[in-house]
């Protein structure tokens, strides 16, 4: 079964370091809160807020060891009002047994989740 799996993480400037860092991050702790092995990662899409730079999440994706090839696309999301700002945001398919309510969906510094059915404690 293919699922999807999804994070998402703040940052404090868009500079290529910052954000790079922070994908890389993200990265690990979707896969390490999953359980994923990185031959079961299918395809991965990341999009970032528009002040963030939409090409330097995908030079983190390029350290990734154990991935032989996985398409990745990354874009820049329209603006929507009273979302979150300076915000990189993952979506990992994934080859796995779990069931979807199973996965976990990772938030961190203290990004707020948009979609009140995947978090009880969510904010709109």
């Amino acid at each position: 079964m293919i699922r999807g799996v999804r994070g998402a993480i703040t940052v404090s400037r868009n500079t290529e370091d910052e954000i790079v860092s922070a994908t890389e991050e993200l990265v690990k702790e979707v896969i390490d809160s999953n359980q994923i092995h990185p031959t079961s990662v299918a395809s991965v899409f990341i999009s970032t807020t528009e002040d963030v730079d939409a090409a330097f999440p995908a030079k983190a994706l390029r350290k990734f060891s154990g991935w032989t090839y996985v398409p990745v696309m990354c874009m820049r999301e329209l603006p929507v009002p009273n979302s979150l700002k300076m915000c990189v945001r993952i979506m990992m398919h994934v080859n796995t047994e779990k069931l979807q309510e199973e996965i976990n969906h990772v938030y961190l510094r203290d990004a707020k989740v948009l979609r009140p059915d995947l978090d009880s404690s969510s904010e709109l």
